[in-house]
C-alpha cells in the first residue's frame, strides 16, 4: 500500500498551520523515481536500509519494502549485525549509525546526512562528561543509547528506555552508586522506580522535554477514554498523567494489546506510521507540546530525524558518502558496555503501566 500522510491520525491541532517540521514534498512522478532508485542501489550496492521509528513515514515504508526493518536504535544495529548485507544505510540520527557501526565493524555504515544529530548527544560532549566522570570515580557510569561512541567508551553501561529500569535495579541491589547520563527525566523516572542513589546529568531530548503536562490535562478531558502512552523522557508531569510510560516498542505494544479505541500519544509523531500499521482501527492523537494559546500545539517531531529524505537517501547510495568512522581504539572501548548490556538477562519488556 502507498504512502499517506497523516491517514487516520488526530493532532491536537492542525499541524500544517502550526510551525511543525515538515516532510519534503515531492510529485508523485518524483516521488516514484526516487523510490525506484533507491531500490535498485540497495541491490547494486549490497545494501539493507534500517530506518528508526521517528523518521518519515516513506523512509519508514521503503525499508520494509525492501527488507530493511523499522526499529528503535539497538533493535537497527542488530538487524544489521544479523543481516547479510554489506552495506547497512541508516535513516535516523548520527549516534544510530555510530551504534551500528560499533555493532558492526567490517560492514560500510552509511547515513542520509551526518548532519542528522541528537539533542541528547549534543548535551553530553566527551570532554565535559569525562571530567565529570574522573570527579565521581566511586560511581558506576551508566550512559543512554542516545549518546557518542566516544561517550559509550568512557561508560561501565550502556542502556535503552527498554532495560534501564531493569539495569538500575541491578545495580542497585548490588550496591552501587550510579553516574547517569544524559536524560534527565528519564534519570528521575529511572530513580522513581528503582530508589537508586543516581547522579543525573543535565540534558533533555527536544522533542519530549516540549509535552506540557496542563494541556495534556486539558485534552485529557476532551477524550476522557483514551489511554495516554508516554516515552520516559518527558518531564514528570506528564509521565504521572501516563497509562502507559515505556519505550518506542513497547508503546506501539500497547496500542495493539491495549481495549481503548482512542490513545494520546506522547512521543515524535514519527511513530504513528507503526502505531497505525499495527491498530488500524485505533484513534490517535497527538500530546500537545505547547501551552494553551500558543502557535505550536503539537508539533512533536525532531528536526533532525526530519533531515532523512528520499533525496539524500538515494545521494548517499549513489555516491556512497556520509559513511560513519570512529577510530578503533574509541569502538572496542565502546562494544564494551555494549555487549554487557546485550548479555544481561532480563525478562521481556513490560512498559510501566500506571
Amino acid at each position: 500500500m502507498g504512502f499517506q500522510k497523516n491517514v487516520s491520525i488526530q493532532p491536537a491541532t492542525n499541524l500544517l498551520e502550526s510551525g511543525s517540521v515538515a516532510a519534503p514534498s515531492y510529485s508523485d512522478s518524483e516521488r516514484t523515481r526516487l523510490r525506484a532508485r533507491i531500490k535498485q542501489l540497495l541491490n547494486e550496492k549490497d545494501a539493507v536500509l534500517v530506518a528508526h521509528y521517528y523518521v518519515d513515514a516513506e523512509i519508514q515504508e521503503l525499508a520494509e519494502e525492501t527488507g530493511g526493518t523499522v526499529a528503535d536504535s539497538l533493535e537497527m544495529a542488530r538487524f544489521g549485525a544479523n543481516h547479510p548485507a554489506s552495506t547497512l544505510v541508516v535513516a535516523g540520527v548520527r549516534f544510530m549509525g555510530e551504534t551500528a557501526k560499533i555493532l558492526n565493524p567490517e560492514k560500510t555504515v552509511i547515513m542520509p546526512t551526518l548532519q542528522a544529530e541528537c539533542s541528547l548527544d549534543i548535551s553530553a560532549p566527551i570532554d565535559k562528561f569525562s571530567s565529570f566522570c574522573d570527579k565521581n570515580l566511586d560511581r558506576t557510569v551508566v550512559v543512554y543509547a542516545n549518546t557518542s561512541a566516544a561517550v559509550k567508551a568512557r561508560a561501565d553501561w550502556v542502556v535503552t528506555s527498554s532495560n534501564a529500569v531493569a539495569i538500575i535495579e541491578h545495580l542497585h541491589e548490588k550496591g552501587q552508586k550510579v553516574l547517569w547520563a544524559p536524560d534527565k527525566h528519564l534519570g528521575k523516572y529511572i530513580q522513581q522506580q528503582t530508589n537508586a542513589d543516581m547522579l543525573i546529568w543535565d540534558g533533555a531530548c527536544v522533542v519530549h522535554e516540549a509535552f506540557k503536562s496542563d494541556t495534556l490535562e486539558n485534552l485529557r478531558k476532551h477524550y476522557p477514554e483514551a489511554a495516554v502512552l508516554v516515552h520516559p523522557e518527558s518531564p514528570s508531569g506528564v509521565i504521572a498523567q501516563a497509562d502507559v510510560v515505556g519505550s518506542t516498542t513497547s508503546l506501539i505494544q500497547a496500542v495493539t494489546e491495549l481495549p481503548n479505541r482512542q490513545f494520546i500519544v506522547a512521543t515524535d509523531n514519527g511513530i504513528f506510521y507503526k502505531m497505525k500499521q499495527k491498530a488500524r482501527n485505533k484513534q490517535l492523537i497527538e500530546a500537545p507540546t505547547a501551552g494553551v494559546g500558543a502557535t505550536c500545539e503539537s508539533c512533536a517531531h525532531c528536526p533532525w530525524m526530519a533531515m532523512n529524505s528520499l533525496n539524500n537517501l538515494a545521494a548517499a547510495l549513489e555516491a556512497m558518502e556520509n559513511e560513519i568512522v570512529i577510530d578503533e581504539t574509541i569502538r572496542e572501548k565502546a562494544m564494551q558496555p555494549l555487549l554487557k548490556m546485550l548479555s544481561f538477562q532480563q525478562k521481556p519488556e513490560k512498559s510501566r503501566r500506571h
